[in-house]
């Protein structure tokens, strides 16, 4: 740390990613990555569009915002295309949260919520979850704080109902409710119908898991026209080209092709159910996830354990060394093929640790 960073910002705890490996080669089963490649659209139109990198991108999304604006059935006026749904999360905290009007979100849920607080100098409120890990809404009811939800609930994998939404938004009209619905393709019900109605309520969607798109940073904010009006207020005021031209294409290519999306997330979620069962059937604990990943924990060893023994095995999952999730993993749902290896690794860790 240099002596000249801020000193508010010397006690700011970054967002920890999954890891990245570089050499050894791994079943990458950590960072909610698609197990599929992007549609052939996406690479027919990124490619076309990097013939013209030496211009500018569209401002304010492009062509993508009206075409995700169509396929959810608002108007372009109420979409805000980000680089990826992470920068839509940052400029909302540092649009309508402050010092004054401060947030609220669930002690487990996306580490990034805290992140955002602290750097844009926000205080928090952390509401714990139910002792299942589901939220309940009675916590959020009249709480006069912006609310963060993420629906599906990460690494949970749990919902809340559109109606729990509704009382939330009803109970807090002076104050944003967010709902990050970076996994709803995979089982959950989205929100976005719900913005005609609470002039309050911003839904946030990524390209990053169900369009295979994670390495293209995609993201959009859907909310009342006040609202993604000042989201490009300050998109505008800190830079205006946050797409590239090949981003957009990217999103373009994908959002053109709907069959390709929904073809995968139902491939993904049977193989979520599948590997759930198997994993109950090997005395797993496992939460009911509508996301594409399980969150799973095992009786008989602990969470960082098993981590580690399933990176000396060459599979890398997800442990979260805090408190009341230390015990547990987040398994992204890869291939049927990586996901029968992660199986079998795993019974045979549980045998030999048996015979300890």
């Amino acid at each position: 740390m240099s002596e000249f960073l801020r000193p508010e910002l010397r006690a700011l705890e970054p967002y920890v990613p999954g890891e990245q490996p570089v050499g050894k080669k791994f079943i990458k089963l950590n960072t909610n990555e698609s197990p599929f490649p992007p549609s052939p659209k996406v690479v027919e139109m990124a490619a076309e569009a990097a013939k013209r990198l030496q211009l500018y991108p569209e401002l304010d999304g492009g062509g993508l915002r009206g075409l995700i604006a169509e396929r959810l059935g608002v108007e372009k006026e109420n979409v805000a295309v980000t680089n990826g749904s992470d920068e839509a999360l940052n400029f909302i905290f540092k649009a309508f949260c402050s010092p004054s009007s401060p947030a609220a979100f669930a002690d487990i849920t996306y580490g990034f919520y805290s992140v955002f607080a602290a750097i844009n100098g926000v205080p928090f409120t952390v509401i714990p979850l139910r002792q299942d890990f589901s939220i309940d809404p009675k916590d959020y009811i009249g709480i006069e704080k912006n609310i963060f939800i993420a629906n599906p609930n990460a690494p949970t994998g749990l919902t809340i109902s559109q109606e729990d939404i509704c009382r939330i938004a009803e109970s807090n009209p002076k104050n944003i409710v967010v709902i990050d619905e970076a996994y709803v393709d995979f089982g959950g019900v989205s929100a976005v119908p719900l913005v005609r109605k609470y002039q309050n309520l911003i839904v946030v969607q990524t390209f990053s898991k169900s369009r295979s798109l994670a390495g293209a940073r995609v993201g959009f904010a859907v909310a009342c026209k006040d609202i993604i009006d000042d989201i490009y207020r300050i998109i505008y005021s800190t830079n205006p080209y946050n797409l590239s031209r090949t981003n957009l294409a990217a999103g373009i290519g994908a959002i053109s092709d709907e069959d390709y999306t929904v073809a995968n997330c139902k491939k993904i979620a049977a193989t979520r159910e599948r590997i759930s069962a198997k994993l109950r059937g090997l005395g797993f604990k496992v939460t009911d996830s509508s996301a594409n990943f399980l969150f799973a924990s095992y009786p008989g060893i602990g969470g960082k354990t098993l981590y580690e023994k399933l990176k000396e095995r060459g599979i890398l999952v997800r442990h979260f060394d805090k408190p009341r999730i230390s015990e547990y993993l987040r398994i992204t749902v890869g291939s049927d093929e990586e996901m029968d290896i992660l199986v079998k690794n795993i019974a045979e860790i549980i045998d030999s640790e048996a015979k300890i």
